[in-house]
């Protein structure tokens, strides 16, 4: 069980750095596109291999929910987190997807499901950290585009979540994340290539450690920690398995200042604790409801 865990934190908080490796020298879309492609078809096969190709069985309302949830997760709320990191730390960037906790509340919140005090009181520490996680936007220190871009992430991604323990998904949860990620990555490559990355593309001007970085979002980040994550919501309690959702900000800031020497400034530190005390309270509060799926 804490092999696993230990996975999911790890793994997941890397992607972070790993997408930052990615985009210096691959286009965000296409290359987020091929990565979630990719794992899909390698997950899909995986399936039938290991289940048969009766598993990857779906109905027509099941495969439209996936597609749906998949282009909400994938294109929108990883996709734009990629687009983001040309021009954001990548620590900044998971920072940011930390409220999404809180923004799953609201929704939650909307449709009926009154909040508890404590989750209440977690999603407004965590707009607060986020009013001040935008401040080095706001000052000029970090290019305002990018942080907007991840907060729409956010929503996207909590939009998605929200709705897929609620639509008529497949019963398997690994049937349902390969048509997830293979749906979210062709809209991504379809939105790579309308957005003309394509043009002047030249793969052998590829970095070593940018292929090297998408491999691993791919083996890794969309396979292992998938796997891992899918056994602990059957195996472990599911506050502990939630608990992904604080650790994961501090090991991709960590792993941002020590490999890609990112600058940890006042706002990013105070907005970042702020936003992880939120998200706190929030899983220790909340501890009946679905636990938020890895956007990452």
């Amino acid at each position: 069980m804490w092999a696993a865990l230990g996975i999911v934190y790890v793994v997941w908080g890397s992607t972070y750095l790993g997408i930052r490796v990615v985009v210096e020298t691959l286009p965000p879309f296409l290359s987020a596109g091929t990565r979630f492609v990719t794992a899909g078809l390698l997950l899909a096969g995986i399936i039938a291999w290991r289940q048969g190709p009766a598993a990857l069985k779906v109905t027509p309302r099941q495969l439209a929910s996936a597609v749906g949830v998949g282009l909400l997760l994938i294109l929108g709320g990883n996709g734009l987190v990629v687009l983001a990191e040309t021009s954001i730390p990548s620590g900044l960037a998971a920072l940011l997807i930390a409220v999404v906790p809180a923004w799953v509340v609201v929704l939650k919140a909307l449709s009926g499901d009154r909040p508890t005090k404590g989750g209440l009181a977690g999603v407004l520490l965590g707009l607060l950290g986020l009013g001040v996680l935008t401040l080095p936007g706001l000052s000029g220190d970090v290019k305002a585009g990018g942080v907007v871009l991840v907060i729409a992430a956010t929503l996207c991604w909590s939009v998605g979540s929200f709705w897929s323990s609620r639509l008529p998904m497949p019963a398997n949860p690994f049937t349902a994340s390969a048509y997830e990620m293979i749906a979210g990555g062709l809209a991504g490559l379809g939105v790579g290539l309308v957005r003309g990355e394509q043009h002047g593309l030249d793969l052998s001007a590829v970095s070593g450690r940018s292929w090297a970085a998408l491999g691993y979002l791919v083996v890794f980040g969309s396979l292992l920690a998938f796997t891992a994550y899918a056994w602990l919501l059957q195996a472990a309690p599911l506050s502990l398995v939630a608990t992904y959702a604080y650790v994961n900000p501090v090991v991709a800031v960590a792993l941002g200042a020590l490999v890609l020497n990112e600058a940890l400034s006042l706002p990013i530190v105070l907005g970042g604790a702020i936003v992880v005390g939120g998200v706190c309270l929030i899983v220790s509060t909340e501890r009946r409801s679905p636990a938020p799926r890895s956007r990452t």
